[in-house]
């Protein structure tokens, strides 16, 4: 059984990570950017020779300084290949350099017994901070769904740390802006090349074990989808004042479908809900997007 105490005390090697121009090109085709190669919109993240200079999506923040997938470690008391992404935010304090060195140091802040047949969330933080001068980037938080690892609240106590925020509330009216994207059928392996490297996104016996037809594309990808349809619809592909950014996974995306995003916005925030077209299942809702 999962050990609460174990996994809120479990230490984590701070991860320097200095990354290139390149891979802030490649993250930015990881999810989706390029898919129409003549947009001056999109060469603004995957052309280094754009006007006004390489810019680096604020979703990029989520592959910076990240320790790697490390829940399938035998310490860990997780059953690695049930657990699903519920959730991801990221905190902006400054925009994102397209290329630099940093520190990312992740902790894991919370848990929650959601029961024996439910499953546990397991909240974990990662703080991005520029290697030279010590400065707070951005904060990384994410929101994982244990499936198979409920029931320690019987003996421990059903909640541990921080406690889960409340959903995003989606606005009771048509949206302002529809947006669809497509996806690549290889999405899932062009993506896993930021360092998510859980075989779920790749290898089809073991997306097959944790109950999928195929492999599954990452939500981290399907969440830079959403922010590029923002960009399109809301910004002209311009990064700069999106501040922050919050999604609830609520169903795989498979790499090759549609990714159809609803917007609202209602001031300096903007409300997203996106979902896979063919198959008409919303993968991601109660989104939230917060500009300067």
């Amino acid at each position: 059984m999962l050990d609460p105490s174990s996994l809120m005390n479990r230490s984590f090697v701070p991860v320097e990570h200095a990354y290139t121009a390149q891979e802030s090109m490649l993250y930015a085709l990881g999810c989706g950017l390029g898919a129409n190669p003549i947009d001056p919109g999109q060469l603004r993240y995957i052309y280094e020779g754009a006007p006004g200079g390489l810019q680096a999506l604020p979703t990029q923040a989520n592959v910076l300084g990240y320790t790697g997938f490390w829940a399938d470690q035998p310490d860990t008391g997780i059953t690695w290949r049930k657990l699903l992404h519920a959730e991801q935010s990221i905190m902006l304090y400054r925009p994102l350099a397209a290329e630099g060195r940093v520190i990312g140091q992740t902790r894991v802040v919370g848990l929650h017994d959601k029961g024996a047949d439910k499953g546990a969330l397991m909240l974990q933080e990662r703080s991005v901070v520029d290697a030279v001068s010590g400065t707070l980037i951005a904060t990384v938080t994410q929101t994982t769904m244990l499936r198979a690892d409920g029931g320690f609240g019987r003996t421990q106590g059903p909640t541990h740390g921080a406690p889960l925020a409340a959903p995003h509330a989606i606005p009771d009216r048509v949206p302002d802006h529809v947006c669809d994207l497509p996806t690549l059928c290889q999405a899932a392996l062009l993506y896993r090349l930021n360092g998510d490297l859980n075989p779920l996104h790749a290898d089809p016996i073991v997306a097959q074990a944790a109950g999928f037809s195929r492999p599954i594309l990452h939500g981290l990808a399907t969440m830079g989808m959403a922010l590029h349809a923002v960009l399109k619809t809301i910004l002209g592909y311009d990064a700069n004042a999106v501040r922050s950014m919050r999604v609830r996974f609520t169903a795989p995306m498979l790499p090759g479908e549609t990714l159809r995003t609803e917007l609202w916005r209602d001031g300096n925030v903007v409300s997203l809900r996106s979902t896979a077209l063919e198959r008409d299942a919303v993968v991601l809702n109660a989104g939230r997007v917060d500009l300067a």
